[in-house]
């Protein structure tokens, strides 16, 4: 017995003699570590996991075969020789791997290509080719489905401009940043314009240096990432590089002469603590002037609408042909802070951070004050406050509007890759401030103090502190997620948000009567904090049933304190066939979005144009305000919705592919900002569950990339979003949602819109050449003839662009945006017989054009509805040196 027990004693000794440890990195083709692949010793069940940055250790008998697997890509077997076995897994069917994406799924990153979801991969070098200087503008020239517009005078609008997915509104696209919710504005827009009655991300703060690439998901993903998720999600990934920073300058102006632009952008990184973290940062400056795109006024239109006499008009119109208004794009400065950074606390343990900081300064104006408007008959004292004392030397005003944006947001965060489950656990906090100042105005209440003496009039300001809004949140998330097997890997977390949005009280002279003439400031009981929070908690599971068909369901409940709980799902699929080269795609979702606190909770004056009758002080009064339980206006409920994604994407060689892909999305109980409606309050209008909507298209993307001619190399790629139908399905609740709100938000965007880009590179040359076409947009202004609709004319904006390698470290970038300057035009179109006649008569076309266009102030665009920038041709030249 002695000696067996013996035996086994130098067997087992000599077996772990026998064994080696191995060690090595997992990447994809890409270069990025691929953090949670399963590695086994095969015909063992001895195994291990990679940790967060791609790295494994294992001990293995002599001669053994490592076996390395991970969902969605092929198998690898490599022999154990020597102690360093590194390996690069790529895409399942051997084909190459174009991108790893995390949207869209909360268990393993998937390819690009073998997502059951549609997602768009836009890389930094996609945006800076763009010439565009932000990044929302940016996306437009690369998104058909993304539409953005700067709004011509709108106020506090002109800090950022509202944007939208498949026509959507700002409110029903989830912006992430690195995977973690960004904040909120705090602007709710309430003129007639893009987005009326939402509000949503300020995406332009970002800096586009700073971003690696932005991907799109383009379906509903409310049930993996939450309320708000209806049209999509959009996901930037910042840049993490140390070692290849740069500085760019840039410069340009419109062809004009006027929009000149300055800024200067810093990257940078650098390997923290012996090569175990990392911090990438960006300081980014800029200055764009205003550029002015104002008409020819109408004498007639002006006497008509203001009860002057035609001669004074004419008069001061002579002098001032656009009656001194001042339209187009802003004064805007603007400086952007951020930095993204992580250490690797242990092999398998990671911090990691982000945060970024933007100041944004916007200076405006409001509509001029012609002398016939604000006569001195009516306010003699105008001539002290805007003249030099005399009647002759008052000429009228303009009141400026200037606003301060301070946008912040910052994640702190902790990763664990451990037995192959991973953990993520973060903390981010974000806000957005905006406040305003009101200059060259008055406050012509007619109000009197104790002694009987004016308190305005004569004796007003001429500069007022208006107040502003504020919004802030603190999010907590909890994901877990594990590959249980080559087929199975399953997600599941939490997350918990706290939000806080703040109406600014404005100073008294600013709100007290009728307010600062043009921008009335916040009333105190209009004023005020609100708080919620909401708790939310998913499961999440993809099972690959074969190498080529592929499953994924997602289940999630959330509860809000205020509306209460949702439980929402998806179901997704995808299959390959044809030797991988085609695949079949398609989802099935329910969503829903939360009303904002904007939206439950802002109550003010606006002065707002009128068709017919200059500039008019309406008001809006909240849900949860006394005037609207008098006048029955229920409280806003979550809209709910139901979303349909099928499509195919076929790669039929190495350098070609497109997708197609068909959506579907009905929104039921949509929230609406209805029409000023006349009550016992005066002019008002509010919030309302109002109606059903649907909306369809098509998404099509084709790449043709490395055609050789010559020594150089050509690319092409084609994209485009048809509009199928948009539409409101369903009866609206009040009488408050007129012509003009339904065209403006179902119409008012291009039915199509589609992008024919090329990239030729030849030796130190790069030359980029993008075409887009905005299809045509249908509206319906507000004191137009219900017998007349207005259209805007197709059109085709071209883009060119040009950058010369001087050195490894220097390139110049030249590009035209707008080459051929093409301008907005539309023109009146008859719906029935009644405008047939009307059209026939000239000085009734001319009427209906003052009535729409403000007597020919915006008649380049009319004063509510354009689908692309006013401004024409934009020159850019950009210096960038790496370091």
């Amino acid at each position: 017995m002695k000696k067996i027990s013996l035996l086994f004693l130098l067997l087992n000794v000599s077996f772990l003699f026998a064994q080696k440890e191995i060690s090595g990195v997992v990447k994809d083709n890409t270069g990025a570590a691929l953090p949670g692949v399963n590695i086994v010793e095969k015909g063992t069940t001895n195994g291990v996991s990679t940790n967060i940055d791609g790295a494994y250790k294992i001990k293995v008998s002599e001669g053994a075969t490592l076996v390395f697997s991970y969902i969605g890509f092929s198998n690898v077997e490599k022999a154990a020789t020597g102690t360093t076995v590194n390996v690069v897994l790529s895409e399942q069917g051997g084909q190459e791997l174009q991108e790893i994406v995390v949207t869209g799924s909360r268990t393993a990153p998937r390819s690009n290509t073998t997502s059951a979801l549609p997602i768009d991969v836009i890389s930094s070098k996609d945006l800076a080719s763009t010439g565009q200087a932000t990044f929302d503008k940016a996306l437009q020239y690369k998104i058909p489905s993304f539409n953005t517009v700067q709004t011509p005078v709108n106020d506090a609008t002109s800090l950022l401009d509202p944007y939208e997915i498949r026509n959507m509104g700002p409110s029903r696209t989830l912006i992430l940043i690195n995977g973690k919710r960004k904040n909120l504005s705090s602007l709710l827009y309430v003129q007639t314009s893009p987005g009326r009655g939402e509000t949503g991300a300020d995406i332009s703060s970002i800096p586009t240096d700073a971003i690696e690439r932005v991907e799109i998901l383009r379906d509903g993903a409310s049930a993996q990432y939450g309320s708000d998720a209806i049209a999509g999600v959009m996901n930037i990934i910042l840049k993490k590089d140390t070692k290849a920073g740069s500085v760019t300058v840039r410069s340009g102006m419109t062809s004009e002469g006027d929009g000149e632009m300055l800024g200067v952008s810093l990257n940078n990184g650098s390997e923290v603590g012996d090569g175990k973290g990392f911090v990438n940062y960006t300081v980014d400056f800029s200055k764009v002037s205003q550029a002015n795109r104002p008409g020819t006024v109408d004498a007639a239109g002006e006497a008509a609408d203001f009860g002057a006499s035609l001669s004074d008009v004419q008069s001061f119109l002579a002098k001032q042909p656009d009656a001194g208004n001042i339209n187009g794009s802003p004064e805007t400065a603007a400086a952007k802070f951020l930095v993204n950074g992580g250490f690797d606390l242990s092999e398998e343990t990671q911090l990691y951070y982000n945060a970024a900081y933007v100041y944004k300064k916007v200076n405006s104006f409001a509509n001029y004050r012609t002398p016939y408007w604000r006569t001195l008959a009516d306010y003699p004292y105008l001539k002290d406050f805007f003249g030099n004392g005399t009647d002759a030397s008052y000429q009228g005003y303009v009141p400026t509007f200037t606003g301060d944006l301070n946008d912040y947001n910052a994640t702190l965060g902790y990763k664990s890759v451990k037995d192959g489950w991973n953990t993520d656990a973060s903390v981010t906090v974000g806000g957005n401030t905006q406040t305003y100042s009101v200059e060259n105005s008055h406050n012509r209440s007619d109000i009197q103090d104790a002694n009987g003496a004016n308190v305005y009039l004569e004796n007003s300001p001429i500069a007022f502190k208006p107040g502003g809004t504020s919004f802030n949140h603190i999010v907590g998330n909890l994901d877990i997620s594990k590959i249980l097997s080559d087929k199975i890997s399953i997600g599941f977390g939490s997350e918990i948000r706290t939000e806080t949005f703040e109406v600014i009280e404005g100073e008294q002279a600013s709100w007290e009567g009728i307010g600062a003439d043009s921008f009335a400031g916040n009333r105190p009981e209009n004023s005020g904090k609100w708080n919620r929070y909401n708790l939310g908690g998913y499961f999440d599971v993809a099972y690959d049933v074969t190498k080529d068909f592929l499953i994924n369901g997602t289940v999630r409940y959330e509860d809000y304190s205020d509306f209460g709980g949702a439980t929402v799902w998806k179901l997704s699929s995808r299959y390959k066939f044809a030797d991988d080269k085609v695949t079949l795609r398609g989802s099935v979702s329910t969503g829903f979005r939360a009303p904002t606190l904007h939206q439950i909770y802002t109550q003010k004056s606006q002065y707002s144009f009128v068709a017919g009758e200059g500039i008019q002080v309406s008001g809006l009064i909240n849900n949860s305000s006394p005037q609207a339980r008098i006048l029955g206006i229920p409280k806003l409920n979550a809209e709910k919705s139901t979303n349909i994604t099928v499509g195919i994407g076929a790669k039929p060689s190495r350098n070609f592919n497109f997708t197609v892909d068909y959506y579907n999305i009905k929104v039921a109980d949509r929230i609406v900002l209805g029409d000023i409606v006349s009550t016992s309050f005066g002019d008002v209008a509010w919030f309302e569950n109002s109606f059903d909507s649907r909306t369809s298209g098509l998404d099509v993307v084709a790449n043709y990339t490395n055609i050789q001619i010559g020594t150089g190399k050509l690319d092409f790629n084609l994209s485009g979003n048809v509009t199928i139908q948009n539409e409101r399905i369903s009866p609206v609740a009040s009488n408050n949602f007129s012509g003009t709100l339904d065209a403006l938000m179902f119409t008012s965007r291009p039915d199509t819109k589609w992008i024919l880009g090329a990239n030729y590179e030849i030796g130190k040359f790069g030359f980029s050449l993008n075409n887009t076409y905005f299809g045509k947009t249908t509206f319906k202004q507000a004191g137009m003839d219900s017998n007349l609709r207005t259209e805007f004319t197709p059109k085709i904006v071209t883009d060119l662009g040009i950058s010369f390698s001087a050195t490894d470290k220097l390139t110049l970038s030249f590009n035209a945006n707008n080459l051929l300057n093409v301008l907005p035009e539309w023109k009146f179109k008859a719906e029935n017989a009644a405008g047939t006649a009307l059209l026939a008569d000239a000085a009734q076309v001319k009427n209906q054009s003052n009535l729409i266009t403000f007597n020919q102030r915006y008649s380049q665009m009319t004063y509510d509805g354009f689908h692309f920038s006013q401004l024409g041709t934009m020159f850019n030249l950009s210096l960038n040196y790496k370091f």
